[in-house]
């Protein structure tokens, strides 16, 4: 029985009485475990590549010719030109630039702080905090281009704020904040707060429900007063969803277009005019592509560069000690 038991737990063997190496027994066996994933995530990379990475090479592939429709003596691969006239023949590409960093420093930061303050404040149970909740994040919900053309009337001369305020004794009639120098910025920015604003309340109040309530009462047991509650327990805990929060915002606001450009249409005298804007101008007014191209390049490696400073700088995702 137990010289059965044994012929019957043995391997089989070949003809010529050598047990097959593990190798060849798997073979015929179907699909290797290790491969299956990848062949599991093949069509959504197929996807990716077909709608993201082709695009992308395309356009840096045009940004080295000469691609515009109204000149077509010209076209041809022109190497580096349109790179060399962007550094060093082009001062509207500075200006734009220094206009995008500073649109982008000014509402990130300014949405980030009534961010998280009406996240703070929608945090806390009171009475209505639903109907609270879901004004604060209604803003968010409408499209873009509907939210250009709600401040355009709010900011008509003859039937917006402005008439208002003059009825009021301030300011005077006919006053148009988007055609004035002096105040298009500010009547932008504001624009585009009431619609950037509930991104950071959402991401940072849902980070917030996520912290333990026993810290806050350890922190009260110890004499902790509430100032001090936010710094050492409520924001290190916030650390990720804001760095997160920022960069993403930062990228969308760097690459804003419908909102300046429904607005101000990058005026008045340019003063609006942000890189991306520029770069839509080059492209749809001008048919100048190959340019708009490379402009769109430059943006690309700008933000790649800032993106990836801004992770490493701010330890994103690693544990603070």
């Amino acid at each position: 029985m137990a010289q059965a038991a044994a012929v019957a737990e043995s391997p089989p063997r070949s003809r010529h009485g050598t047990t097959p190496p593990p190798e060849r027994r798997r073979r015929g066996t179907g699909t290797h475990p290790r491969r299956l994933p990848y062949l599991l995530i093949a069509p959504a990379v197929l996807l990716m590549l077909g709608f993201i990475a082709y695009p992308v090479l395309s356009v840096f592939w045009t940004a080295l010719q000469h691609a515009n429709p109204t000149k077509p003596w010209r076209n041809g691969f022109a190497g580096l030109d349109n790179f060399t006239e962007i550094f060093t023949g082009d001062p509207l590409f500075w200006g734009t630039l220094t206009f995008s960093l500073k649109w982008v420093v000014v509402e990130v930061g300014l949405q980030l702080l009534f961010g998280l303050a009406l996240a703070l404040i929608v945090n806390q149970t009171f009475a209505g905090r639903a109907l609270a909740r879901a004004l604060v994040f209604s803003p968010w919900a409408v499209s873009g281009v509907l939210t250009s053309a709600i401040w355009v009337l709010l900011y008509n001369s003859q039937t917006g704020i402005s008439r208002y305020l003059a009825d009021a004794g301030i300011g005077e009639y006919g006053t148009s904040w988007l055609s004035d120098t002096a105040t298009v910025f500010p009547a932008v920015v504001v624009a585009d707060l009431w619609r950037g604003v509930p991104f950071f309340a959402i991401l940072i109040l849902a980070d917030l429900q996520s912290v333990s309530k026993d810290l806050y009462e350890a922190a009260e047991v110890d004499g902790a007063s509430r100032f001090r509650q936010f710094f050492h327990i409520t924001l290190p805990h916030l650390k990720d969803a804001i760095i997160l929060s920022t960069l993403l915002r930062a990228v969308w606001e760097f690459n804003n277009v419908d909102l300046l450009y429904t607005l101000t249409g990058g005026g008045p005298a340019g003063e609006t005019t942000t890189l991306p804007l520029y770069i839509a101008n080059t492209s749809v007014d001008a048919h100048n592509f190959g340019y708009a191209s490379a402009l769109t390049t430059v943006a690309f490696v700008i933000l790649l560069f800032c993106s990836l400073a801004y992770l490493r700088l701010s330890k994103f995702g690693g544990d603070d000690k």
